[in-house]
């Protein structure tokens, strides 16, 4: 799905429509030491029945979030595109 570089859309902040520039939202790293993460490693340690792992099967899309940053006030703001699940988002010059 192709997508624009700059978008005019909502900022809370400022009340009004202005431009926003648009970059893809990355995934932050998963925190090592969270208690789903070491409950998951104690289960993969040891010698008993079957193991946990991770999962063959691969979503084919997923909704893609966006990051909207304020050309004027410089805040950014999260926007999901659409109810639409695709693979990948491409911005367009």
């Amino acid at each position: 799905m192709k997508f624009p570089k700059e978008v005019r859309a909502y900022c809370p902040y400022c009340n009004a429509h202005k431009k926003h520039k648009v970059k893809v939202a990355s995934k932050g790293s998963a925190r090592t030491l969270a208690i789903g993460n070491r409950a998951h490693q104690r289960s993969l340690m040891g010698h008993g029945g079957k193991r946990a792992g991770e999962k063959t099967v691969k979503k084919q899309g997923k909704r893609q979030k966006l990051m909207l940053e304020c050309t004027e006030c410089k805040k950014k703001t999260e926007k999901v595109v659409g109810s639409r699940t695709v693979k990948k988002i491409e911005l367009k010059g």
